[in-house]
């Protein structure tokens, strides 16, 4: 990018980076408060139909996915303009996701510097993005593909781990260092808060009835959100790029991705499918994303990715480097 395109799009961007306080209750409202009105749907349902309680996870899952941005915002600070409300918001949201706020947040903050750049996957700060170049894989030996590509088969990764991650993973500061004392600490927190929901739940309405609402939305959630973040980087014209190469303005425009969903979809997906417009600012609230890609055609990207192509970009999991692409591992085929 030269000066004069980075000003321009800074240029671009920079209205949409205030918080609306209207809008940012009315999406609370159809967020959170859409997502506790299901569920009770859901509980009430129990009486008559356990297949229309489950046909109500689906609505309720995105309900839960929505609620997962509002506290994906609040983690940059851009939802509300109160950083202490942020954090309260966002809080709040990581009880209902089972994603400790404040530690999520951090992590996250962290793929924000370093996303699809090959030559900073090694820290451990991107979790997101990361993958194997073409020959870096070719160079391992056949056990060493294999136990690569195992937890990558789309099988177990966009239906066995999600939700793994979620109700398991996210129960533990095993990745965090120890110096982080209130991301560890909020890990502990959220746990407190789960647990006492739980309880509570169960000793009214009965433990057996609590799993069969709340464990069907959370793979719905979980299976969706984690699809969301692996087209965001991974796609078929996706770039990946050198520390030389690699700029803010760069990788966002060419390595994030402007997933081209029906408007519905981008409801219930909190705008999130705009993902190049979040990388260019994070400032800028999930709200604002559409207007501000809408806005100046400095801010949509040549090639958009289709709903057809990103349910197929999730076997696209190597980078090669000869031919500037990400491919699939029957396409790496090397010596051994």
């Amino acid at each position: 990018m030269q000066h004069s395109s980075r000003a321009d799009l800074r240029a671009a961007i920079r209205p949409f980076e205030q918080p609306h306080a209207a809008r940012a209750a009315w999406q609370l409202a159809t967020s959170i408060g859409l997502y506790l009105a299901l569920c009770t749907l859901m509980y009430w349902s129990l009486s008559f139909s356990y297949l229309l309680t489950l046909v109500l996870a689906l609505p309720a899952g995105a309900a839960l996915v929505r609620t997962f941005i509002v506290q994906h915002d609040c983690g940059h600070g851009s939802f509300v303009g109160s950083r202490g409300a942020n954090d309260v918001i966002g809080t709040i949201c990581g009880v209902l996701t089972l994603a400790p706020y404040a530690n999520w947040a951090r992590q996250h903050a962290q793929h924000h510097a370093n996303w699809n750049n090959l030559d900073r996957r090694d820290t451990g700060a991107d979790i997101y993005s990361t993958c194997l170049t073409v020959a870096e894989y070719r160079a391992r030996s056949p056990r060493q593909r294999l136990l690569y590509r195992l937890p990558r088969s789309m099988m177990i990764a966009n239906l066995v781990f999600p939700p793994l991650v979620f109700l398991l993973l996210y129960r533990f500061p095993f990745d965090t260092p120890a110096s982080w004392t209130r991301e560890r600490r909020s890990v502990w927190l959220t746990n407190a808060a789960i647990a006492t929901l739980i309880a509570g739940l169960g000793l009214w309405l009965g433990f057996a009835r609590v799993a069969m609402v709340q464990l069907p939305i959370v793979f719905v959630t979980t299976v969706v959100g984690f699809w969301l973040f692996s087209v965001q980087h991974r796609f078929e014209n996706g770039a990946w790029l050198r520390q030389p190469e690699w700029s803010f303005d760069a990788a966002a425009m060419a390595g994030s991705s402007h997933l081209a969903l029906p408007r519905i979809l981008h409801w219930a997906t909190g705008n999130i499918g705009y993902h190049h417009i979040h990388h260019l600012s994070p400032r800028i609230p999930n709200y604002h994303l559409a207007a501000c890609h809408r806005s100046n055609a400095l801010l949509r990207p040549a090639n958009p990715l289709s709903l057809r192509r990103a349910l197929g970009a999730g076997n696209l999991t190597l980078w090669d480097e000869e031919l500037g692409r990400l491919v699939r591992f029957r396409d790496a085929k090397g010596p051994g």
